[in-house]
């Protein structure tokens, strides 16, 4: 252990030993968060408008304040940008994180000085607490990379507005500054590829220890490098490669290849940040599920999946929640986010302490027929089937086929990229299909009684997703496959890289 990692450790210490004590009074932390929110927020045009000076309860509150997505933030974050202060939060925001909306465009989601240390905090306390439960903390003592989008800023109302994930170079801390790469000017590379090379060519001869970043773009990374190389693993590159920090998809359908690509198993840290918040982190190495961040100024709410879109929906507060149920995850924060719908559904795990699972996106599912299929099941269906075949994937998307143009029954349609096909590929839908029978009930009454037929596989060219991402000027960064679309606007996209002219079976 060298210098970094032994000065840094009664810190880490410090930082588990404070996450014990509110994980395991969480709803008493909530309620806490709750009363400093409605107080700060009661000094704004939005808390006036919704009686905050009123607010004495979460019954109350969800009385005065209704449930919004981004369209109905606009308005608010419209006086924002003319300059108007104390509007959803007090003062002005420090940043606005911009993210692409589907229907609603670009996003300015504000961050304030009372945000970021949700933002930013608690990704240090995730890595910190990684180090005090395990004891592995020599990856401060060398180079660690983040695989993010660009740190170059432009304005919105004359407040700095970018990608979250290039919002957070300009506030790296000073004691992992010197660690960090790539250097600046390769962040602000636009171009993917391009970006690569340079991140490639700055890296490969560094003592690499910790890689931060989305799965497939971590993927294309490992490629590159072992191309440039000649090595055959990544782990002959660097050796003492010891942490892979990841968010927002699910790691098990990539992590056989990554870890083939790398040569060993690596341990990861699992996050989940948002640009509304840092909504929980992996805090155990062998219990599943994400420690919900409950004392880091966002309030909590939870709203049945079923319900969300209700006229009055039924909001509970996480002492209220259950176990196995699918929650539509709803945010108020230190940033003036007040009953924010951000899109993601969760599921809790464990209550004590409470840990979640992402189940998916409110908008990504299939249920043409009302099967209601998330992408947790997809997610689940296609890691066993892959087991029992010992394949792997690279990436996959589920579209439903309502009107089928050879005839006959509709079927959800799989559009899979194998790293190698499987030996039979008719007994990899089968079981595929069995799995989707045992994840979904639903899904299993439409097999069952002759509304849907099986499922079809179709096989994609080699970097098909990538190609696809590409031509949507979504490759790299933090952008995301959708596993599930409820049309067929991606299978659509991908109908010119089959692998053959026809489905399986």
């Amino acid at each position: 252990m060298r210098f970094k990692s032994r000065l840094l450790k009664p810190l880490a210490n410090r930082i588990a030993r404070s996450i014990d004590r509110w994980s395991a009074e969480a709803p008493a932390a909530q309620a806490q968060v709750f009363q400093n929110l409605i107080k700060k927020g009661s000094r704004t045009a939005f808390g006036q408008a919704h009686g905050f000076d009123k607010i004495k309860s979460h019954e109350a509150f969800r009385a005065q304040v209704p449930l919004r997505d981004y369209e109905a933030l606009r308005p608010w974050v419209e006086r924002i940008k003319q300059g108007e202060r104390d509007v959803l939060w007090p003062g002005r925001p420090k940043y606005f994180a911009k993210t692409s909306g589907t229907t609603s465009g670009v996003k300015y989601i504000p961050l304030t000085r009372d945000s970021m240390p949700n933002h930013f905090g608690t990704a240090r306390n995730a890595l910190f607490n990684y180090y005090a439960r395990t004891g592995k903390g020599d990856w401060l003592d060398g180079k660690v990379i983040f695989l993010s989008g660009s740190p170059e800023l432009d304005t919105a109302g004359s407040i700095p507005a970018g990608r979250l994930s290039g919002i957070v170079n300009h506030e790296v801390p000073t004691w992992l500054r010197t660690n960090q790469l790539p250097s600046y000017p390769t962040n602000c590379i636009e171009d993917w590829e391009q970006k690569l090379e340079a991140i490639v060519t700055e890296t490969i001869r560094q003592d690499l220890r910790l890689i931060s970043g989305i799965p497939p773009w971590v993927q294309m990374y490992y490629e590159r490098l072992l191309e440039r190389s000649g090595r055959r693993f990544v782990k002959d590159i660097f050796p003492n490669f010891s942490m892979f920090v990841y968010g927002g998809v699910n790691f098990e359908p990539y992590r056989a290849s990554l870890e083939a690509l790398v040569g060993q198993r690596i341990d990861s840290v699992e996050t989940y940040p948002a640009s509304e918040g840092f909504i929980a982190f992996q805090d155990s190495q062998t219990e599943p599920g994400l420690l919900l961040n409950a004392a880091s100024g966002i309030f909590f709410e939870f709203v049945p999946v079923a319900e969300i879109y209700n006229e009055n929906p039924t909001r509970l507060a996480l002492r209220d929640v259950e176990l196995g149920v699918n929650y539509a995850l709803i945010i108020n924060n230190n940033a003036g986010l007040w009953g924010y719908n951000i899109g993601d559904t969760v599921e809790f795990v464990s209550r004590k302490p409470y840990r979640l699972i992402v189940t998916g996106r409110v908008k990504h599912f299939i249920s043409a027929f009302g099967e209601h299929v998330i992408g947790k099941e997809v997610d689940a269906a296609v890691l066993a089937a892959a087991k029992v075949a010992g394949v792997g994937i690279v990436e996959f998307t589920v579209a439903p086929q309502v009107a089928p143009p050879e005839g006959g029954l509709p079927y959800h349609e799989w559009l899979v990229e194998f790293d190698r096909l499987p030996d039979d590929v008719e007994r990899f839908a089968q079981l595929l299909d069995n799995e989707m029978v045992r994840q979904n009930i639903y899904y299993a009454d439409l097999i069952r009684g002759s509304i849907l037929r099986p499922l079809k596989i179709t096989l994609l060219q080699r970097d098909a997703f990538r190609r696809y991402m590409k031509s949507e000027g979504k490759l790299g960064g933090q952008n995301k496959v959708p596993r599930l679309s409820n049309d067929r606007k991606i299978a659509t996209a991908l109908e010119p890289l089959r692998l053959f002219k026809k489905n399986i079976p």
